[in-house]
């Protein structure tokens, strides 16, 4: 009942948003495909770091969608941040036939030239997860978070138990996506405010390797007791790291995004909170931008996905819906 609701309410209020800013006029584009008897539309999803849990309810968001507005979609991505090789799968997506791509904008210009040849060869574009925020791209909409306002949330609500003047640590998992970087700016101008200076390291993907990378560093300045990430990996690494090595109260961290290991340090009280980008969302939306533009002409709308606290006031009932594949 519960997926049902969601899927239900999901769909209904993204047809109301999308068809909110057509105007009535719109006509759906030649050969558009209607009716239960057309041959459904294929839709690509392009990312790196396909394997990683982060991109599990995004997958389900994906299919719920993909069943409700009768469409077929492949998720597709690079195993790990790969700029060129995700630029080729756009390429070959358009190639292979699919109708419409939902792409991972992982970098502020880099994709730039490709979307802009994939939209002049017909085949509609959404961006998920990351956008391009800073330079001209063709892409019709985006469905992700909005990177720097988050960090500087995460900012304004650590703020109050860290002291004017202090020394943090920053993280971040990758180097080159552009979503981390914006984070880490919204995070660094809150952390101005109150004159806080801060060390920046790089975790890598893997959050047990990368809760060493943080133990280290934290080993180097022994006078910081806090971290604040900007990624899933790095977050994790973190709260693993003091767990590990540094289980007295005064050391904690906060960020973004979520594991079931984090939900798990939460609990522990190691991670204070973490900024949920509502994955799911990053998936659902997108399939019903792209067949309502592909069978009705309609323009998609950009969506923020959010930034949801996650703390130990609500984790339990996140852990829930994570087992249900929304979170």
């Amino acid at each position: 009942m519960r997926a049902f609701s969601l899927l239900t309410y999901a769909a209904t209020t993204a047809a109301i948003a999308l068809l909110s800013v057509v105007p009535a006029s719109a006509a759906p584009p030649a050969g558009a495909a209607k009716g239960e008897n057309a041959k459904p539309l294929r839709l690509a999803f392009i990312t790196c770091t396909i394997d990683q849990k982060f991109f599990d309810p995004v997958k389900q968001g994906m299919r719920d969608a993909a069943a409700a507005m009768n469409v077929e979609c492949d998720f597709l991505g690079t195993a790990g941040v790969d700029v060129p090789a995700q630029i080729a799968m756009v390429r070959k997506a358009v190639a292979d036939g699919y109708d419409g791509i939902a792409l991972n904008i992982i970098d502020a210009e880099a994709f730039d030239e490709v979307v802009a040849e994939t939209i002049a060869k017909g085949v509609p574009v959404v961006s998920f997860n990351v956008d391009d925020h800073v330079t001209p791209n063709a892409r019709l909409a985006s469905v992700s978070q909005q990177f720097e306002a988050a960090g500087k949330k995460l900012a304004a609500l650590a703020l109050p138990e860290i002291p004017q003047g202090a020394h943090v640590l920053l993280t971040k998992h990758d180097e080159g996506v552009s979503a981390l970087d914006e984070r880490s700016r919204g995070i660094q101008a809150g952390l101005n405010l109150k004159s806080i200076t801060w060390t920046t390291v790089v975790t890598g993907n893997d959050a047990v390797a990368g809760a060493k990378i943080v133990a280290d560093a934290l080993r180097q300045h022994p006078e910081i007791r806090v971290i604040l990430s900007s990624g899933q990996a790095d977050t994790e690494a973190a709260g693993r790291a003091l767990e590990a090595d540094f289980p007295g109260k005064e050391y904690w961290a906060a960020g973004f995004d979520m594991s079931p290991k984090t939900l798990q340090l939460i609990e522990a009280g190691r991670i204070r909170f973490t900024l949920d980008q509502q994955p799911y969302a990053q998936g659902f939306y997108p399939v019903v931008q792209l067949a309502l533009n592909l069978r009705y002409g309609l323009t998609p709308s950009s969506l923020d996905a959010g930034a949801g606290v996650i703390d130990k006031h609500n984790v339990a009932e996140v852990k829930q819906l994570c087992e249900e594949g929304y979170r």
